[in-house]
């Protein structure tokens, strides 16, 4: 490639968590979820985010498309030129060459568009590892339904479909595949042999069984939530105990642990069932809330405890089978704050470096397919510092006359406002929302996009549940400064806590000076924030401090319940209209405004 112009790569991801990563020379311009801009949670085709390329460049020299299936099959077409449609908008906004002269055939895809989609697990690994900081490391991805493998079995041809994979990571674009978990619907058995599949050989266990995340995704329907939504099963475990009549949720066949099929039946490349009617302590389901019944709740107890087990065993198996004691975690998995605590304490004895990927959902693979497009076309092998900025959505700047149309349409108030009168409101039991910057890539709110209140309120978590209309027994973050965090939390070596993975212990005496973001088990989804990372958050932090002496503030996702994080000014006060939520703090301008409503 030329090395006297700009190099421009965007990386999309077509499934749930569909979204854009815009590369310039390898570096980030942001990264967003479509989501974000259609407000439709989960929302697929990033048709909306791929626009958002046109404010930063009006061409692109690889657009890299991510997903389980490959264009050809499955993105839908354009009528009488039969693009596929993201070849065809990005034609049509002139960011690829659409007089290129070897695209000239009706459906022939674009020489600048690479269809990255069979190697899901593959761009997972890609941004963790290219994140993580390490020159080599093994990527264990713990993930639902990746890429479908082609396969053949004795009734004919068939499809699998990743679900756990290990890889050798090294730069420049160097992911060499070492295990693979595939499950399929009408495997019979179990097969456990060395494979060669899309060029590649590896040892493989191929199965008619549920992966880990597909247990977890069979016991979150079970327990009344759609199978995404796995991050609510987590937040219900500690409300369950070990239960011997439930039963073992996995089963060891040699050094394979593969998951009891009498109890998960799996329905690939969906979910899965829990087989409750085979078991009498699983049967019981009357009741208006199934998270009120302890059979839900010891079973999801069962599911927390167990796969967590599970991928501490594929971390030790990983590093036996590289000898790289450098480990990257990413997939949907990777987002278990509470199992990512217990790793550090399972481990830490094993002299094995943990990173796990802040964005380990399929957001993620947008970054990751961009990321590796450029290290392969470049033949870059710098080692990237590890990454732990998250603040990679669009960055606002709103004018004067810009804020003030928007506070007459949603019929606001406007006055200028500093970090002591948005404390005082807070203790004064008010709720406070921030919207400052680029948003958050991936799912948590770090202080740009948040909601904000007193975490010495002992009535807090019920309060602000109600209030954004989510579940009672769902737990909130906090957010403390980064020099204060070893004297509140236990945070197992670790020097911080940056991007909130991790659910840690509170130090002794704690819980009582918190009660509103302490969980049930006495732990809290942490955030360290340093003045460096983000220096508005940490200034509004140390106010509160100040005035309280409480270092740390209630956080949570500036959205409501079921809603995508808030893009926008307009989407934020849209939220302030539609909820009990009276004040938006904008730190940027000195502003707070305010929407009372009856």
């Amino acid at each position: 490639m030329s090395e006297n112009k700009d190099i421009w790569i965007a990386g999309i991801t077509r499934g749930h968590n569909a979204g854009v990563c815009l590369l310039k020379n390898g570096k980030v311009v942001f990264a967003t979820e479509e989501e974000r801009y259609t407000r439709r949670k989960y929302d697929g085709g990033p048709l909306a985010s791929m626009l958002k390329i046109k404010e930063y460049t009006d061409r692109l020299d690889f657009l890299v498309v991510a997903h389980t299936q490959t264009l050809v099959d499955t993105a839908g077409i354009i009528d009488f030129t039969g693009d596929d449609i993201y070849t065809g908008l990005a034609r049509k906004l002139k960011l690829i060459d659409h007089r290129n002269p070897s695209y000239n055939k009706q459906g022939m895809q674009h020489p600048q568009v690479l269809d990255f989609s069979h190697m899901h697990h593959r761009l997972h690994a890609a941004c963790a590892f290219y994140r993580s900081g390490f020159e080599t490391a093994t990527a264990v991805i713990v993930d639902g339904a990746g890429t479908f493998i082609p396969m053949t079995t004795d009734t004919g041809n068939t499809w699998g479909w990743e679900v756990e994979t290990l890889f050798n990571c090294s730069y420049p674009a160097q992911f060499d595949t070492i295990y693979k978990n595939i499950g399929m619907r009408d495997a019979t058995g179990t097969q456990i042999d060395q494979v060669e599949v899309q060029n590649e050989t590896y040892q493989s266990v191929i199965s008619d069984r549920a992966g880990i995340v597909k247990v977890y995704e069979a016991v979150t329907e079970y327990c009344g939530f759609s199978a995404i939504e796995a991050g609510k099963t987590m937040g219900l475990f500690p409300y369950g105990e070990s239960n011997d009549s439930i039963p073992k949720l996995f089963e060891h066949e040699g050094v394979v642990s593969l998951s009891n099929r009498n109890a998960i039946i799996p329905t690939y490349p969906n979910s899965g069932i829990v087989n409750a009617n085979l078991y009498a302590e699983l049967k019981d389901g009357l009741a208006s809330d199934l998270t009120k019944l302890q059979n839900r709740r010891d079973l999801a107890y069962a599911v927390q405890t167990q796969t967590q087990e599970e991928v501490v065993t594929y971390i030790r198996r990983a590093v036996e089978m590289t000898g790289n004691n450098n480990v990257v975690i990413s997939g949907g998995y990777g987002l278990n704050c509470v199992a990512n605590y217990h790793y550090l304490e399972a481990l830490k004895d094993d002299g094995i470096n943990v990173y796990v990927e802040p964005i380990s959902n399929d957001a993620g693979t947008a970054i990751g397919a961009a990321l590796l497009a450029h290290k392969h076309m470049t033949d870059d092998s710098k080692v990237e510092e590890i990454n732990h900025n998250l603040y990679l959505g669009i960055k606002y700047s709103y004018t004067n006359e810009q804020i003030s149309e928007l506070v007459e349409q949603y019929d606001a108030d406007i006055i200028d406002a500093t970090n002591e009168d948005v404390i005082d409101l807070i203790t004064n039991k008010n709720i406070v929302s921030v919207f400052q910057g680029g948003s958050e890539a991936g799912p948590r709110a770090l202080g740009n996009r948040s909601i904000l209140y007193d975490p010495t309120d002992p009535d807090g978590k019920d309060f602000v549940n109600q209030v954004k209309r989510r579940e009672y027994f769902r737990p909130f973050a906090g957010s403390i400064l980064e020099e204060d965090v070893h004297e509140w939390f236990d945070l197992r070596g670790m020097d911080s806590s940056p991007t909130m993975m991790y659910a840690v212990n509170c130090q002794p005496g704690i819980e009582e000076k918190i009660p509103a973001i302490i969980h049930v088990d006495g732990t809290c989804r942490i955030q360290t924030v340093n003045r460096e990372q983000n220096p508005n958050y940490y200034d509004l932090i140390k106010t509160f401090k100040e005035k309280t002496g409480c270092p740390i503030i209630f956080n949570t996702s500036f959205n409501l319940g079921g809603e995508p994080l808030v893009e926008t000014l307009d989407d934020a006060l849209w939220t302030l209209q539609e909820s009990d939520i009276e004040y938006l703090y904008l730190p940027e301008y000195g502003k707070l405004l305010s929407i009372k409503n009856a």
